[in-house]
C-alpha cells in the first residue's frame, strides 16, 4: 500500500503533538511534585521550629526556679541564648511586676505610657480616662473618659465592663482604642502585677520611658547597664531621674516570655507567654499559662 506524502506528513506533526502533550504532562507532574516537597519541607520546619520555641518557655520557667541566685535567669528582659537539638533558641524574660497593670495604674501613669508611645497629649488623656471608666464600678464618666452615652454615641454594640480587665487584649475594646496603638503598647501592660507603680528594676524600656522625667537615653542606659550586672549583683548607684534607686524589687510569680527558635536554614518560630510559675495553690504544676500567642513563623 503506497502512503500518500500529505498524509505522512500529518502523521508525522500528530506524533509531535502527542510527544509535546506527554512533556507537558511530565512537566505539570514535575512542578506539582516539587510544590508538594517544598510545602512538606515548609512545614516541616515550621513545625520543628515552634517545638524549639516551646522548649524556649519550658527552659525558661525551670531556670526561673533555679535555687542559685547567682546563676538564676533574671528577669529583666536580657537575652538568653541555647542550642536546643540543633536550633538556636532565644528566650527573653520580663516579670511583669516591671509593667504597668492596667487594673490599677491611675490616669497620669497611663497618660505618660501612651504619649512616650508618640501619641498626642489630648488624645492620650482620652485614652487614659477612657481606660479608667471602663474597669471602675460606677457610671460617672471621668473629665476626657467615657460611659454608656459614650459607647451608644458611637454605635458600639457593647458598653463599658465597670469591672476589671480580664485580658490584656480586651484593653482594644476601650473606646478610642484601635490596634496599631495596641500593639505599641502591648509588651508594656498586665492584669498580673496588681502595683500602681511598676518596678523599675524589670521594667522594658517601653515603661521606663513612661516614668516622670525619663528621657529615651536615660531609659536605655537604664536597660543597657542593669543587664549588664551579674545575676544576683543588681547595679549599685543606678537611679530614676527623680532620684529613686533602680533595684530588683516587688518581684513576683508571673512572668511575660518571648523564645523565639531559628533553624540552621533561617526557618524560625516565636512564642509569647505569660506564665505564673506553680506551687501547691494551683496543684503542684511547675507553671500555669496565663495567656499564649503563636508568633510568626518564616
Amino acid at each position: 500500500m503506497i502512503r500518500h506524502p500529505r498524509q505522512t506528513g500529518v502523521a508525522f506533526i500528530i506524533v509531535l503533538w502527542v510527544i509535546a502533550l506527554i512533556a507537558i504532562i511530565l512537566g505539570s507532574f514535575a512542578v506539582i511534585a516539587r510544590t508538594e516537597g517544598l510545602q512538606a519541607r515548609h512545614l516541616f520546619d515550621a513545625t520543628t521550629a515552634r517545638y524549639a520555641a516551646e522548649a524556649g518557655i519550658h527552659r525558661a520557667a525551670f531556670e526561673l526556679r533555679n535555687p542559685d541566685i547567682m546563676t538564676r535567669w533574671v528577669a529583666d528582659g536580657r537575652p538568653y541564648e541555647f542550642d536546643f537539638d540543633g536550633t538556636k533558641v532565644e528566650v527573653k524574660i520580663t516579670d511583669d511586676s516591671g509593667k504597668i497593670d492596667i487594673n490599677v495604674a491611675d490616669n497620669i501613669l497611663l497618660k505618660a505610657l501612651f504619649v512616650s508611645a508618640g501619641i498626642e497629649d489630648a488624645r492620650a488623656e482620652e485614652l487614659a480616662d477612657a481606660i479608667v471608666d471602663w474597669r471602675d464600678p460606677d457610671e460617672l464618666a471621668s473629665p476626657k473618659g467615657a460611659e454608656d452615652s459614650e459607647y451608644k454615641s458611637a454605635d458600639l454594640k457593647y458598653l463599658p465592663r465597670n469591672a476589671p480587665f480580664e485580658t490584656v487584649s480586651e484593653i482594644q475594646q476601650v473606646l478610642g482604642m484601635d490596634y496599631d496603638i495596641y500593639h505599641q503598647i502591648e509588651n508594656s501592660i498586665t492584669l498580673y502585677s496588681g502595683r500602681s507603680q511598676p518596678s523599675p528594676g524589670y521594667a522594658p524600656i517601653e515603661v521606663l520611658r513612661a516614668l516622670p522625667g525619663m528621657t529615651e537615653e536615660y531609659a536605655q542606659m537604664i536597660v543597657t547597664q542593669r543587664q549588664a550586672a551579674q545575676p544576683g549583683s543588681p547595679p549599685t548607684g543606678l537611679m530614676l531621674p527623680d532620684g529613686t534607686p533602680v533595684v530588683a524589687e516587688g518581684g513576683g510569680l508571673t512572668y511575660s516570655i518571648e523564645s523565639r527558635a531559628t533553624l540552621p536554614n533561617g526557618a524560625s518560630a516565636r512564642l509569647d507567654a505569660t506564665i505564673r510559675l506553680g506551687g501547691t495553690g494551683i496543684g503542684g504544676k511547675p507553671f500555669v499559662v496565663l495567656r499564649w500567642r503563636d508568633g510568626e513563623n518564616s
